[in-house]
């Protein structure tokens, strides 16, 4: 993956959501799509190193009761 911008900019996925699923990325918090259906806690450049790690299957489970 190249290089990530600036975390002023926000992830890619954060600009095609509705607004009130924008969240703040739990690693660098950079403004990204978290909450609701697709969302995920970690931007794309946050959650790539851990697909690597784990594979592409990997995905967040809320453990919230």
């Amino acid at each position: 993956m190249s290089t990530p911008p600036p975390l002023s900019e926000p992830d890619p996925s954060a600009l095609i959501c509705p607004g009130d699923r924008v969240g703040l990325c739990a690693g660098c918090q950079r403004k990204t799509h978290r909450y609701g259906s697709g969302g995920s806690p970690l931007c794309q450049w946050c959650m790539s190193p851990v697909q690597e790690k784990w594979g592409a299957g990997v995905r967040y489970t809320s453990t919230r009761g």
